[in-house]
């Protein structure tokens, strides 16, 4: 897809790496002009709605569909009953399972809000009424409504992330000071502003669907296994992404309904998943609980950690959320021991929400730092700087990067740390309660090869073309400068092109990888673009750079020039002109050299060729502290955050206005989590009570403090070509415990379970 030229802003080096370009998109979404997958224009289409189960455990026995097929505009209504012809797919390694059938529309009922059946009409709303008179017969059976019902039982052990080293019990055991707590999170949703949804168009053999992708490569694949079809014959073009977090990185089973019922009826489908929906079509983050035992020194040096988590998955799939993620490696300690166990509920598989893992995770470690400073009578600043871990003990290895230190120094100086008087309750205004607390967080470093193309054209504008998204996160953007500053240009000469799986493979959007990845790809691109241009402009006849006896040339402020000065000075037009040339291509990708076509295919369409944060020499990870100040009404109970300043280590920052706005993205997801979001099930029938945006709470702008952002980082060249580290995942990391422990600061009340709500300290 084509983005439009952005306006001038600020200063000519804003449009390079690590200047503050504003976003290129940013006009066309305040503007309306932005055009998202869903609203398409598509010739004769159809609509389908989504009919849900109303348990959580069972069996269809019958699906009455006469009532609905009667009514006005219905074309067509699927059931369990219905062989739609699909395939089981791979996962998200490429990994096929044996040899079957796939079906969206299950008759097993595995959880309360399942799909079991769809109806087509002519409009939305025909579609919508007619799904009201499909009745369903069920077989009900026992279910587990969620991680704390009776029944649930303790899970399964997942010894892949279980980790220790030293001897943990025996140093607890010996340790002068313990303390021992559990802590829990409940199940969170994305929400995302953008409903979930698709259209699907038939044309022969050809598949085209317009979703909200954060991985067009990756999903056009799975579609491709579903339906038994060649990779090349589906295409999925998502230019625009209103809101992902996680939730929008593979295909789901909506979307097989849909595209099936587009080729049954041979005309373009269209399927908007409702509010509630999108509470139950794909799973949030896992509701977890973890227990935490620290041993320490009197003077407050860690002498072991012991955790224990879990987290609840569904009956039929394994999702762990890690609770032991950020516990072994935010402080030194030489006895460590953590397991976790997933426990099966009768819900929908989870997903990755913002921070998978490292999340939850550092909110138990974190608060149980607090819990052993306050043990101790010691500033829960200093006994982090204490325990300051030099390498990762868990890997044994070096850390590229890490300056969690700077970031607790300088964002402890920022927000006037030192003035915080220690004892809970002895801050103040009047009747408000002030409490001050500290979180720190990280998220690995996460590498993956990608590709880009590079177009110079004849009227001296330069082309950026890769399958890679944005979903608000600024690729359009950073991709723009970095081929401005490889050509000299302004960044509005640059044209990027991007969201559409026809285009040269990029690598997933997440887990903070495809900034680092796709950078890469496109500095490499556009080098050897400019490369060759330098080459033709020595070496062609009708080159007025051919007999200046230079052996390269420069390019800045828009110009092309030989080194000395000497002439002529041309712009991109006039050296294309000149050449004769309508264009130069190239392609290419951050694979190792020789890389054959199936390799490069794998690579872009699963994550088999992904590397972790310890792949290779050192350890690799972006850092934070964050710093809240909360403000606790001592008569109502109610907890407002009125003041935050986080400092974050991500290594070079490609664009620090959209960093920044990153990180306070992730900030005020926190503050959500914090003192707001929780997923209610009814354990009667597990069915989510809250599953609309009036119930289930999230942070508006009357919620949000004034928040201050620090970066601390260096470049880090073992992380990326260009020495960035990630930065979409990490700013969530770390705000829940900072506000916890303030409020603990504030009250003197200990709150364990999020989210800290009015009726907890009362």
């Amino acid at each position: 897809m084509t983005m439009m030229e952005p306006r001038k802003h600020g200063d000519a080096s804003d449009g390079t790496v690590g200047g503050r370009q504003s976003r290129f998109e940013g006009n066309m979404k305040v503007m309306g002009t932005a055009t998202y997958a869903l609203e398409y224009p598509v010739e004769n289409l159809a609509y389908a709605v989504l009919v849900q189960s109303t348990i959580p455990a069972g069996r269809v026995v019958k699906v009455d569909t006469s009532a609905a097929l009667a009514m006005p505009g219905v074309l067509l209504v699927l059931t369990p009953e219905d062989d739609l012809g699909l395939r089981l797919g791979g996962d998200w390694g490429g990994n096929r399972p044996a040899e079957g059938p796939y079906y969206p529309l299950p008759r097993e009922v595995q959880f309360n809000g399942q799909s079991i059946a769809a109806v087509v009409a002519e409009s939305r709303e025909q579609a919508t009424e007619a799904a009201r008179l499909v009745r369903v017969t069920y077989e009900q059976s026992k279910h587990v409504a969620d991680l704390n019902d009776p029944n649930a039982g303790e899970g399964k052990l997942m010894d892949p992330l279980s980790s220790s080293w030293g001897d943990a019990e025996a140093a607890l055991a010996a340790s002068p000071v313990r303390i021992d707590a559990e802590y829990s999170t409940p199940r969170e949703y994305h929400v995302a502003m953008e409903p979930h949804g698709l259209t699907a168009k038939w044309d022969g053999d050809q598949l085209t669907i317009w979703e909200p992708s954060q991985w067009s490569h990756g999903m056009a694949r799975m579609y491709s296994e579903w339906f038994d079809m060649p990779y090349e014959n589906v295409r999925i073009i998502s230019p625009f992404i209103g809101g992902g977090f996680g939730s929008k990185g593979q295909p789901l089973a909506y979307g097989a309904v849909a595209i099936a019922a587009a080729r049954k009826l041979g005309r373009p489908v269209k399927l908007a998943v409702t509010r509630p929906q999108n509470f139950t079509s794909y799973g949030g983050r896992a509701a977890t609980r973890q227990k935490i035992s620290l041993g320490a020194t009197e003077d407050g040096i860690l002498q072991a950690i012991i955790h224990r988590g879990a987290s609840e998955t569904s009956i039929y799939a394994d999702w762990p959320e890690q609770t032991g993620a950020a516990t072994s490696i935010l402080y030194k300690v030489e006895n460590f021991s953590s397991q976790h166990r997933i426990v099966p509920v009768n819900s929908v598989t989870p997903g990755a929400l913002r921070g998978p893992g490292k999340n939850p995770s550092a909110y138990g470690i974190e608060c149980a730092m607090e819990e052993l400073a306050y043990k101790l009578g010691m500033d829960p600043l200093e006994i982090r700087l204490k325990n300051y871990a030099d390498h990762d003990y868990q890997s044994g290895k070096p850390w590229s990067t890490r300056r969690l230190r700077e970031a607790l120094t300088e964002g402890a100086e920022a927000f006037g740390w030192s003035r915080r008087s220690h004892a809970p309750r002895s801050m103040r205004d009047g009747k408000t309660l002030i409490g001050w607390g500290i979180g720190c967080g990280t998220f690995p470093v996460i590498r993956a090869p990608s590709e880009a193309m590079i177009r110079i054209l004849a009227n001296g504008r330069v082309e950026v073309v890769s399958g890679a998204i944005d979903m608000g996160q600024g690729t359009y953007t950073i991709l723009a400068q970095s081929a401005a500053e490889v050509f000299g240009i302004p960044v509005e000469q640059v044209e990027v092109h991007l969201g559409d799986s026809r285009l040269p493979g990029s690598a997933i959007a997440g887990g903070s990888m495809l900034a680092g990845s796709i950078m890469g790809a496109v500095h490499k691109a556009a080098v050897a673009a400019r490369d060759e241009l330098i080459g033709l402009a020595l070496s062609d006849a009708n080159s007025p750079f051919r007999d200046t006896g230079a052996n390269t040339l420069n390019f800045a402020e828009g110009r092309i020039a030989a080194p000395r000065g000497e002439t002529p000075s041309l712009t991109l037009a006039e050296l294309m002109s000149a050449l004769k040339r309508e264009e130069i291509e190239v392609r290419r990708n951050t694979l190792p050299d020789g890389a054959n076509a199936q390799e490069q295919l794998q690579a872009w369409t699963t994550m088999a060729k992904v590397q972790g944060p310890t792949m290779g020499d050192y350890s690799m990870h972006s850092w934070c502290a964050h710093f809240a100040e909360v403000r606790v009404d001592e008569d109502f109970g109610t907890v407002r955050v009125s003041r935050m300043v986080s400092a974050f280590d991500c290594g070079r920052l490609y664009n620090p206005r959209l960093v920044e706005s990153q990180w306070w993205g992730g900030i005020i997801m926190g503050i959500g989590q914090a003192l707001l979001e929780e997923g209610l099930v009814d354990p009667r029938n597990g069915r989510t009570v809250n599953n609309n945006i009036g119930d289930y709470l999230v942070p508006t702008n009357s919620d949000i403090p004034d928040i201050q952002v620090i970066s601390v980082g260096v470049p880090d060249r073992h992380a990326s070509a260009l020495g960035g580290k990630g930065v979409g995942e990490v700013g969530i990391v770390g705000v829940a415990p900072a506000i916890a422990n303030a409020v603990f600061h504030a009250t003197g009340k200990r709150i364990r379970d999020l989210p800290i709500t009015l009726e907890k300290l009362l």
